[in-house]
Protein backbone atom coordinates (compact mmCIF):
# COMPACT_ATOMS: atom_id res chain seq x y z
CA UNK A 1 0.00 0.00 0.00
CA UNK A 2 2.75 2.33 0.73
CA UNK A 3 5.82 2.27 -1.63
CA UNK A 4 8.89 0.59 -0.24
CA UNK A 5 11.20 3.53 1.22
CA UNK A 6 15.29 2.91 0.93
CA UNK A 7 16.41 1.90 4.31
CA UNK A 8 19.87 3.49 5.97
CA UNK A 9 19.46 1.69 8.99
CA UNK A 10 22.83 1.78 11.27
CA UNK A 11 21.59 -0.82 13.48
CA UNK A 12 23.01 -3.91 11.07
CA UNK A 13 24.66 -7.32 12.48
CA UNK A 14 28.04 -5.74 12.73
CA UNK A 15 27.00 -2.61 14.53
CA UNK A 16 24.86 -5.16 17.16
CA UNK A 17 28.06 -7.42 17.87
CA UNK A 18 30.10 -4.20 18.49
CA UNK A 19 27.73 -2.95 20.97
CA UNK A 20 27.41 -6.71 22.95
CA UNK A 21 31.11 -6.95 22.73
CA UNK A 22 31.61 -3.29 24.53
CA UNK A 23 28.81 -4.00 26.93
CA UNK A 24 30.70 -7.37 28.08
CA UNK A 25 31.52 -6.58 31.62
CA UNK A 26 35.88 -6.86 32.01
CA UNK A 27 37.35 -9.80 32.94
CA UNK A 28 38.11 -10.21 36.32
CA UNK A 29 35.10 -8.72 37.39
CA UNK A 30 32.41 -11.31 36.97
CA UNK A 31 34.66 -13.44 35.21
CA UNK A 32 37.07 -16.02 36.33
CA UNK A 33 39.97 -14.46 35.99
CA UNK A 34 40.57 -12.79 39.22
CA UNK A 35 42.00 -9.00 39.85
CA UNK A 36 45.07 -8.44 40.85
CA UNK A 37 44.70 -8.36 44.60
CA UNK A 38 45.12 -4.95 45.96
CA UNK A 39 48.56 -3.41 46.97
CA UNK A 40 49.08 -2.69 50.67
CA UNK A 41 49.79 0.71 51.62
CA UNK A 42 53.49 1.71 51.67
CA UNK A 43 54.36 4.41 54.25
CA UNK A 44 57.25 4.65 52.48
CA UNK A 45 57.66 6.81 49.61
CA UNK A 46 60.61 6.12 46.53
CA UNK A 47 61.81 9.34 47.61
CA UNK A 48 62.05 8.49 51.44
CA UNK A 49 64.26 5.31 50.05
CA UNK A 50 66.72 7.55 48.25
CA UNK A 51 67.13 9.35 51.37
CA UNK A 52 67.61 6.76 53.02
CA UNK A 53 70.18 5.34 50.95
CA UNK A 54 72.44 8.69 50.90
CA UNK A 55 72.47 8.92 54.75
CA UNK A 56 73.67 5.25 54.45
CA UNK A 57 76.14 6.54 52.00
CA UNK A 58 77.56 9.03 54.14
CA UNK A 59 81.26 7.85 55.43
CA UNK A 60 81.71 8.78 59.11
CA UNK A 61 85.92 9.74 58.67
CA UNK A 62 87.49 8.47 62.39
CA UNK A 63 89.97 10.81 63.80
CA UNK A 64 93.48 9.37 63.79
CA UNK A 65 94.50 10.41 67.07
CA UNK A 66 98.57 9.63 66.41
CA UNK A 67 97.99 12.03 63.28
CA UNK A 68 96.62 14.72 65.54
CA UNK A 69 98.96 14.77 67.99
CA UNK A 70 101.87 14.83 65.39
CA UNK A 71 100.08 18.04 63.59
CA UNK A 72 100.13 19.38 67.33
CA UNK A 73 103.50 19.44 67.49
CA UNK A 74 104.52 20.48 64.30
CA UNK A 75 102.54 23.58 65.00
CA UNK A 76 104.04 23.92 68.06
CA UNK A 77 107.41 24.01 66.39
CA UNK A 78 106.48 26.33 63.72
CA UNK A 79 105.46 28.41 66.55
CA UNK A 80 108.24 28.27 68.47
CA UNK A 81 109.96 29.07 65.78
CA UNK A 82 108.37 32.30 64.64
CA UNK A 83 108.90 33.41 68.13
CA UNK A 84 112.98 32.77 68.74
CA UNK A 85 113.50 33.93 65.69
CA UNK A 86 111.67 37.51 66.07
CA UNK A 87 113.22 37.46 69.88
CA UNK A 88 116.53 36.86 68.48
CA UNK A 89 116.82 39.21 65.61
CA UNK A 90 118.68 42.13 66.06
CA UNK A 91 119.56 45.04 63.56
CA UNK A 92 122.56 43.59 62.25
CA UNK A 93 121.52 39.80 62.49
CA UNK A 94 118.06 39.11 60.46
CA UNK A 95 119.42 37.40 57.81
CA UNK A 96 119.41 34.27 60.32
CA UNK A 97 115.53 35.35 60.46
CA UNK A 98 115.36 35.31 56.95
CA UNK A 99 116.45 31.36 56.82
CA UNK A 100 113.81 30.43 58.81
CA UNK A 101 111.28 31.86 57.45
CA UNK A 102 112.40 30.97 53.44
CA UNK A 103 112.65 27.37 54.80
CA UNK A 104 108.52 27.70 56.13
CA UNK A 105 107.86 29.59 53.00
CA UNK A 106 109.21 26.84 50.78
CA UNK A 107 107.09 24.40 52.88
CA UNK A 108 104.14 26.39 52.68
CA UNK A 109 104.44 26.51 49.24
CA UNK A 110 104.97 22.55 48.96
CA UNK A 111 102.03 21.96 50.64
CA UNK A 112 99.34 24.59 49.20
CA UNK A 113 100.81 24.07 45.54
CA UNK A 114 100.14 20.27 45.82
CA UNK A 115 96.76 21.13 47.23
CA UNK A 116 95.46 23.73 45.49
CA UNK A 117 97.17 22.20 42.45
CA UNK A 118 97.13 25.43 39.76
CA UNK A 119 97.75 25.57 36.19
CA UNK A 120 101.79 25.13 35.52
CA UNK A 121 102.15 24.31 39.05
CA UNK A 122 105.55 24.01 38.71
CA UNK A 123 106.13 27.25 36.74
CA UNK A 124 103.89 28.80 39.74
CA UNK A 125 106.14 27.11 42.49
CA UNK A 126 109.15 28.60 40.83
CA UNK A 127 107.91 31.89 40.16
CA UNK A 128 106.41 32.06 43.88
CA UNK A 129 109.79 30.78 45.21
CA UNK A 130 111.71 33.94 43.56
CA UNK A 131 109.02 36.14 45.22
CA UNK A 132 109.49 34.80 48.63
CA UNK A 133 113.58 35.54 48.03
CA UNK A 134 112.27 39.37 46.75
CA UNK A 135 110.32 39.66 49.71
CA UNK A 136 112.49 38.52 52.11
CA UNK A 137 115.24 40.95 51.17
CA UNK A 138 113.33 44.03 51.06
CA UNK A 139 111.52 42.75 54.70
CA UNK A 140 115.60 42.97 55.37
CA UNK A 141 117.25 46.14 53.12
CA UNK A 142 114.02 48.33 52.26
CA UNK A 143 114.29 51.49 53.99
CA UNK A 144 111.95 52.70 56.09
CA UNK A 145 110.66 49.17 56.50
CA UNK A 146 107.17 48.74 55.29
CA UNK A 147 104.27 46.49 53.94
CA UNK A 148 104.21 48.44 50.32
CA UNK A 149 107.10 46.82 48.63
CA UNK A 150 105.83 43.40 49.84
CA UNK A 151 102.60 43.72 48.29
CA UNK A 152 104.01 45.30 44.80
CA UNK A 153 106.70 42.02 45.38
CA UNK A 154 103.33 40.00 45.49
CA UNK A 155 101.32 41.57 42.43
CA UNK A 156 103.95 41.29 40.34
CA UNK A 157 104.87 37.62 41.22
CA UNK A 158 100.81 36.54 40.70
CA UNK A 159 101.29 38.88 37.26
CA UNK A 160 104.42 36.66 36.29
CA UNK A 161 102.59 33.48 37.34
CA UNK A 162 99.40 33.98 35.53
CA UNK A 163 101.76 35.15 32.44
CA UNK A 164 103.71 31.53 32.96
CA UNK A 165 99.92 29.66 32.67
CA UNK A 166 99.06 31.47 28.99
CA UNK A 167 101.99 29.12 27.86
CA UNK A 168 100.02 26.01 27.37
CA UNK A 169 96.60 25.78 25.99
CA UNK A 170 95.61 23.23 28.98
CA UNK A 171 96.65 25.61 31.57
CA UNK A 172 95.08 28.60 29.56
CA UNK A 173 91.97 27.04 30.11
CA UNK A 174 92.18 26.88 33.39
CA UNK A 175 92.96 30.29 34.46
CA UNK A 176 89.29 32.00 34.99
CA UNK A 177 88.36 29.44 37.29
CA UNK A 178 92.10 28.94 39.37
CA UNK A 179 93.41 32.40 39.22
CA UNK A 180 92.25 32.76 43.39
CA UNK A 181 94.02 29.59 43.99
CA UNK A 182 97.37 31.36 42.23
CA UNK A 183 96.80 34.25 43.92
CA UNK A 184 96.26 32.60 47.46
CA UNK A 185 99.80 30.89 46.69
CA UNK A 186 101.55 33.76 46.08
CA UNK A 187 100.10 36.13 49.31
CA UNK A 188 100.47 33.30 51.54
CA UNK A 189 104.24 32.97 50.52
CA UNK A 190 104.71 36.49 50.90
CA UNK A 191 102.75 36.73 54.07
CA UNK A 192 105.75 34.98 55.79
CA UNK A 193 108.06 37.75 55.58
CA UNK A 194 105.40 40.36 57.37
CA UNK A 195 107.52 39.42 60.69
CA UNK A 196 110.86 40.35 59.43
CA UNK A 197 109.29 43.73 59.04
CA UNK A 198 107.53 44.28 62.15
CA UNK A 199 110.65 43.18 64.04
CA UNK A 200 111.92 46.46 62.70
CA UNK A 201 109.16 48.36 63.82
CA UNK A 202 107.96 49.52 67.07
CA UNK A 203 106.41 47.05 69.52
CA UNK A 204 106.21 45.18 66.55
CA UNK A 205 108.43 42.19 67.97
CA UNK A 206 106.22 42.23 70.85
CA UNK A 207 103.58 41.96 68.93
CA UNK A 208 104.46 38.71 66.11
CA UNK A 209 105.89 37.09 70.07
CA UNK A 210 102.21 37.44 71.17
CA UNK A 211 100.37 36.39 67.73
CA UNK A 212 102.41 33.55 66.95
CA UNK A 213 102.50 32.13 70.78
CA UNK A 214 98.38 32.19 70.41
CA UNK A 215 98.42 30.73 67.43
CA UNK A 216 100.47 28.07 68.05
CA UNK A 217 98.92 27.23 71.25
CA UNK A 218 95.13 27.64 69.69
CA UNK A 219 96.20 24.86 66.86
CA UNK A 220 98.44 22.58 69.80
CA UNK A 221 95.19 22.34 72.16
CA UNK A 222 92.65 21.86 69.57
CA UNK A 223 94.53 19.20 68.01
CA UNK A 224 95.58 17.23 71.24
CA UNK A 225 92.10 17.58 72.39
CA UNK A 226 90.75 16.10 69.08
CA UNK A 227 93.19 13.02 69.78
CA UNK A 228 91.32 12.72 73.23
CA UNK A 229 87.67 13.58 72.95
CA UNK A 230 87.04 14.96 69.52
CA UNK A 231 83.39 15.61 70.01
CA UNK A 232 80.92 16.84 69.40
CA UNK A 233 81.80 16.23 65.40
CA UNK A 234 81.61 19.34 63.01
CA UNK A 235 81.25 16.74 60.68
CA UNK A 236 80.68 13.45 59.78
CA UNK A 237 83.65 13.86 56.71
CA UNK A 238 85.75 16.08 58.91
CA UNK A 239 88.05 14.42 61.54
CA UNK A 240 87.83 17.36 64.22
CA UNK A 241 85.65 18.30 67.46
CA UNK A 242 84.25 21.21 68.08
CA UNK A 243 85.49 20.74 71.80
CA UNK A 244 89.14 21.03 70.17
CA UNK A 245 87.90 24.35 68.18
CA UNK A 246 86.59 26.54 71.52
CA UNK A 247 89.33 25.05 73.87
CA UNK A 248 92.11 26.25 71.65
CA UNK A 249 90.52 29.22 70.82
CA UNK A 250 90.16 30.29 74.63
CA UNK A 251 93.93 29.01 75.72
CA UNK A 252 95.23 30.81 72.94
CA UNK A 253 93.92 34.05 73.95
CA UNK A 254 94.44 33.08 77.86
CA UNK A 255 98.21 32.67 76.10
CA UNK A 256 98.34 36.12 74.88
CA UNK A 257 96.39 37.51 78.00
CA UNK A 258 99.59 36.40 79.77
CA UNK A 259 102.32 37.48 77.46
CA UNK A 260 100.80 40.42 77.42
CA UNK A 261 101.23 41.44 81.57
CA UNK A 262 104.82 40.51 81.04
CA UNK A 263 106.05 42.62 78.03
CA UNK A 264 106.89 46.47 77.98
CA UNK A 265 104.46 48.88 77.43
CA UNK A 266 101.81 49.68 75.83
CA UNK A 267 101.25 46.34 75.78
CA UNK A 268 98.93 45.21 78.82
CA UNK A 269 96.76 41.92 78.90
CA UNK A 270 94.08 43.30 77.63
CA UNK A 271 95.79 44.45 74.49
CA UNK A 272 97.46 40.55 74.48
CA UNK A 273 93.72 39.33 74.73
CA UNK A 274 92.28 41.39 71.98
CA UNK A 275 95.35 39.95 69.63
CA UNK A 276 95.60 36.30 70.88
CA UNK A 277 91.79 35.95 70.24
CA UNK A 278 92.24 37.52 67.01
CA UNK A 279 94.95 35.39 66.45
CA UNK A 280 93.43 31.97 67.32
CA UNK A 281 89.80 32.45 65.53
CA UNK A 282 92.18 33.09 62.16
CA UNK A 283 93.69 29.91 63.12
CA UNK A 284 91.60 27.60 63.87
CA UNK A 285 88.99 28.86 61.07
CA UNK A 286 91.89 28.33 58.31
CA UNK A 287 92.86 25.12 59.78
CA UNK A 288 89.25 23.63 59.82
CA UNK A 289 88.49 25.06 56.41
CA UNK A 290 91.52 22.95 55.24
CA UNK A 291 90.06 20.06 56.60
CA UNK A 292 86.51 20.92 54.68
CA UNK A 293 88.44 21.53 51.83
CA UNK A 294 90.47 17.62 51.94
CA UNK A 295 86.58 16.45 52.49
CA UNK A 296 84.86 18.14 49.62
CA UNK A 297 88.25 16.26 47.25
CA UNK A 298 87.62 13.27 48.75
CA UNK A 299 84.07 12.83 47.94
CA UNK A 300 84.49 14.28 44.54
CA UNK A 301 86.55 11.98 43.84
CA UNK A 302 89.44 14.22 43.29
CA UNK A 303 93.42 12.36 43.77
CA UNK A 304 94.32 13.14 48.07
CA UNK A 305 96.87 15.51 48.28
CA UNK A 306 100.60 13.86 48.98
CA UNK A 307 100.19 13.06 52.88
CA UNK A 308 102.75 15.47 53.95
CA UNK A 309 101.39 17.98 52.41
CA UNK A 310 98.24 17.58 53.77
CA UNK A 311 98.85 17.35 57.07
CA UNK A 312 101.01 20.64 57.09
CA UNK A 313 98.91 22.68 54.84
CA UNK A 314 96.51 23.40 57.96
CA UNK A 315 98.78 24.98 60.22
CA UNK A 316 100.87 26.83 57.67
CA UNK A 317 98.05 28.53 55.98
CA UNK A 318 96.99 29.13 59.69
CA UNK A 319 100.24 31.32 60.62
CA UNK A 320 100.54 32.93 56.89
CA UNK A 321 97.04 34.40 57.64
CA UNK A 322 97.90 35.63 61.19
CA UNK A 323 100.60 37.63 60.58
CA UNK A 324 98.84 40.24 57.96
CA UNK A 325 96.28 40.75 60.96
CA UNK A 326 99.49 41.12 63.24
CA UNK A 327 100.88 44.04 61.48
CA UNK A 328 97.30 45.60 61.22
CA UNK A 329 97.13 45.51 64.87
CA UNK A 330 100.53 46.62 65.72
CA UNK A 331 99.62 49.42 63.83
CA UNK A 332 96.52 50.74 64.18
CA UNK A 333 95.49 49.00 67.91
CA UNK A 334 98.59 48.48 70.32
CA UNK A 335 100.77 51.95 68.84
Amino acid sequence: MFPSMPQDDAWDADASREIARSKRPPAGLYGAVPDEPPREPDDREPEDDEELEEIEEIEVVPVRRQLSVAIAGFSALLGLALILGAQTSAPDSRWPFAVVLFGVQLLYLLAWTMALNPPAAKTTASISAVVALIADYLSISRTPPGLLPLLLVALGGFAAALIGQFVRAGDRSRISDSWRTTLLIVLGVVAYAIPIVLTRQEVGTQTVIVAAAATAVSLLVSRVTDAIFPKPRIAAQVPRGAAGIVLGAMLGTLAAAGLGSVLVLPFTPAKGAVVGLIAAVIANLVDLAVNFGEAGRRLAGDAPTFWLARHMQGPLGAFALVMPFAYAMAHWYIA
